[in-house]
């Protein structure tokens, strides 16, 4: 099949919604089909407001019709909200084509975080966005609820997996070696939405280091002096601090699903999280403690069994997401295509 997904957020961003469909196109692709990326690579853009690393990418309808078109594609999948989303949105609607959305990230609440702006609010763009979607495809049935329960239908579930390269035996992280223990780490966008200043503010002992770079570091390494800030680690670097820590704290609780839970846990480190949406989907009583109290979640990772915790990592695999989002695609029929 010849697949063309419309994405705002790609390389060089990294983030969970560009490392997912990263994985998933890799699979497609070693599977036979053709994939066609319409992204901000290559196309005028202008900084995000409040988030000036991610760039707005600037293309009308017609243009990214042109893409879709030219590439003969038989399936549209539009990623995110964004600029992007809405032009591929508007021109498939203009010719009666259909489409898959997903719901990536809790929008409201990450607005809400960064601006202040009253969640119910966004809501209403979110159910305008999705609405048209020939399915939606969610993360966990914790989302799913929730946009059923905001008038959205035709939800479909999509997971997600781990890399082979993460798993319990390999190298540790020279940087992460002769920390004093117990090593509590967290990976992620350093971001005010991630909400990592409740970790590194936990009262606990150990060291706490950070994995991730973004617009909050500056001034999370001010307020907490004590914290290791590596930046970015990628590939086996990032799944050697993984096996590195002691646990992972999860203190997000605008994630829909949280990646890199399932890829600590694959490298058999405990996940230590809130009882929100991701944690309550991902975590067992075997790989992971929620507690509204984050120090008590954390001490109660730091029990769990590591060889349990990678036996759970493992059960998440990208074939398995791959096929989940070929299910939930709606091709065109010939008819739809000549009209294109």
């Amino acid at each position: 099949m010849r697949i063309a997904i419309v994405t705002d957020a790609w390389a060089p961003q990294v983030n969970g919604v560009v490392r997912t469909l990263e994985s998933v196109i890799g699979e497609l692709r070693g599977q036979g089909h053709e994939v066609l990326v319409v992204s901000p690579a290559g196309v005028r853009s202008i900084p995000c407001p409040t988030y000036p690393e991610i760039r707005l990418a600037l293309m009308t309808p017609a243009a990214i019709g042109r893409r879709i078109t030219t590439f003969g594609a038989q399936a549209v999948h539009i990623a995110t909200e964004g600029p992007l989303g809405l032009a591929a949105r508007r021109w498939c609607r203009s010719r009666g084509l259909p489409f898959t959305t997903a719901y990536h990230t809790q929008f409201p609440d990450y607005v809400a975080a960064r601006t202040g702006a009253d969640p119910e609010w966004v809501w209403r763009y979110v159910r305008w966005f999705h609405a048209p979607a020939a399915a939606i495809l969610a993360s966990t049935p914790t989302i799913e609820r929730a946009l059923h329960a905001h008038g959205l239908p035709r939800v479909r579930r999509w997971g997600r997996g781990v890399a082979p390269i993460f798993t319990a035996t390999g190298a540790r992280h020279p940087r992460m070696a002769d920390l004093p223990g117990p090593v509590l780490l967290h990976v992620g966008r350093v971001a005010v939405e991630k909400n990592i200043a409740a970790f590194l503010s936990a009262d606990v002992a150990g060291t706490k280091v950070v994995v991730g770079d973004g617009p909050a570091r500056a001034t999370l390494e001010r307020e907490f002096p004590d914290a290791i800030f590596l930046g970015a680690q990628f590939g086996e670097d990032l799944a050697a601090a993984y096996r590195s820590a002691d646990a992972l704290v999860f203190p997000s609780r605008t994630d829909t699903f949280g990646l890199v839970m399932i890829e600590a846990l694959a490298c058999g480190t405990p996940v230590a999280a809130y009882p929100v949406a991701g944690p309550i989907d991902v975590l067992t009583p075997e790989s992971g403690v929620m507690h509204p109290d984050l120090p008590v979640a954390i001490a109660g990772a730091l029990q769990l069994d590591r060889g349990t915790c990678a036996t759970a990592g493992a059960r998440f695999t990208w074939a398995s997401s791959a096929r989940q989002f070929l299910e939930a695609l709606h091709p065109f029929d010939a008819e739809m295509r000549r009209a294109a």
